[in-house]
């Protein structure tokens, strides 16, 4: 903890600060302390209080372009290196969530790109077609008129896995001009609250329409108070947590659930002549927040018949992670999760798999085997290569898991992935992106299949001729 310094791990434009005790915790192996507000149900319903009259005032009828323009400079403090406020996220982030400075980097100039007034605005236009419905009526083609509203409050739970999930779901509620109380997670407690201080720099009548702050779980009392309040609520995290949340909500709150999913990697036979640089691909995709994210491969099947077989392809894709390992090192990892890594390998010398392993730890780990199965990865750039006769038969060692799996990422021109798209489609997986993108979706993907505005609108419709 020395070295520390401490921050405030909260947001709460209209808290009485004088009325509310604070506490410091420390959070993520750098055991960065955070200063925190000890809410109760009283505060916490003066804060919601607030947020709708904040909303009423700053965000409910201000024009689309001008929230978007205002997002697109508060994202640039975040986003761009020597910025002070980009600057804290490089150093405080890595004590928080255990993930490499370097990865934070990639993070940040990554999401940067789904964060502008542009891609906003496209991604709005994709499911609106004309996003100023949001600000007035719009003809539509059928005749007549309709407006689309957003819900006056949106209560955000957050999951710590992936920073900038969170900010994410945050811009998304301003976009369609819903008021945001946030709930952060253990796992990454700050990311939406320097957002939403970076908004107040340039814009601080949307940023008082923004509350973010952590308490722990199973706050039942707190959650009661948000959840009664809340018009729709968001939740990232595991199957429990999703399942806790909807048990508490109010009959009328729309309710977006976002469980932990997984991924896997499909690399055609035709594709094996530049078996090199896929298997490149394929190690950026491991590495991209260390397998965390539900779009992150834990299988590459490899098919038979190509340049290279599987086994010589991951022995490529092991000295690929091998690289990277140098370039953006593995985050910190807990002791249980080492050990389960261990495991993973033992288990697989003892079958009679191949295994390829980083020397004196656990940076990476590479598991071959001839058999067309799937198999959850321990994560931590923990991968397993399986060789299969055909991509169809790859396909079918999915349908096991085919309510869980979200992304996959195939290697290939655009007619080899439409191909595949079509029977990955059919079989539910929900994006599909080329070997190397898997971790960055598009920001106008649908997440889990779904809308990631039209989900929390309400239409008027005016039937006129």
């Amino acid at each position: 903890m020395a070295g520390n310094s401490i921050i405030e791990g909260f947001w709460l434009p209209g808290l009485d600060r004088s009325e509310v005790d604070f506490e410091e915790s420390c959070f993520g192996p750098g055991e960065q302390p955070l200063r925190l507000p000890i809410l109760t149900p009283r505060s916490l319903e003066g804060l919601l209080d607030h947020l709708q009259e904040a909303r009423a005032g700053a965000l409910a009828d201000r024009p689309l372009a001008m929230i978007l323009d205002s997002i697109e400079r508060a994202c640039r403090l975040l986003t761009e290196p020597g910025e002070p406020y980009y600057e804290e996220l490089v150093a405080v982030l890595p004590k928080l969530t255990g993930y490499s400075e370097p990865m934070i980097r990639i993070g940040l100039e990554r999401m940067a790109r789904g964060w502008t007034a542009s891609a906003l605005h496209a991604a709005l236009a994709e499911e609106f077609g004309v996003p100023e419905v949001l600000d007035d009526f719009q003809r539509r083609a059928a005749g007549g008129y309709h407006r689309a509203y957003g819900p006056s409050l949106v209560v955000h739970i957050f999951s710590g896995n992936i920073p900038g999930v969170s900010v994410s779901s945050v811009i998304r509620a301003l976009c369609v001009k819903s008021a945001s109380l946030g709930k952060t997670a253990a796992g990454e407690p700050y990311f939406a609250v320097s957002f939403a201080r970076a908004l107040c720099e340039v814009d601080p009548d949307l940023a008082s329409c923004v509350s973010v702050t952590y308490w722990r779980g199973g706050e039942e009392q707190l959650e009661a108070v948000a959840f009664a309040r809340a018009a729709a609520v968001i939740a990232y995290g595991s199957d429990a947590t999703i399942r806790d949340v909807r048990r508490r909500l109010t009959p009328g709150a729309r309710f977006l659930a976002y469980p932990n999913r997984v991924g896997a990697a499909l690399i055609p036979r035709e594709t094996l002549d530049r078996a090199s640089e896929l298997a490149r691909q394929a190690a950026r995709d491991v590495v991209t927040f260390d397998q965390q994210g539900c779009v992150s491969p834990h299988v590459v099947f490899v098919e038979r018949g190509g340049e290279v077989d599987g086994a010589a392809f991951a022995e490529l894709l092991a000295a690929k992670l091998g690289d990277l390992a140098d370039v953006v090192p593995r985050g910190a990892i807990t002791p249980a999760e080492s050990s389960t890594i261990h495991q993973l390998r033992a288990q697989a010398e003892v079958r009679g798999a191949r295994v390829w392993a980083s020397e004196g730890g656990t940076a990476w780990t590479v598991v071959y085997e001839d058999r067309p199965t799937f198999e959850f990865s321990p994560l931590n750039r923990a991968v397993h290569v399986r060789s299969v006769d055909s991509i169809s038969e790859a396909i079918a060692a999915l349908t096991p898991v085919s309510s869980r799996l979200q992304t996959v990422a195939v290697a290939g021109e655009e007619e080899i992935v439409m191909r595949l798209a079509r029977q990955l489609g059919k079989l539910g997986v929900t994006r599909v992106a080329l070997l190397g993108e898997a971790g960055w979706p598009a920001p106008h993907w649908h997440h889990d299949g779904r809308f990631q505005f039209l989900d929390l609108v309400r239409f008027t419709d005016v039937e006129i001729s």
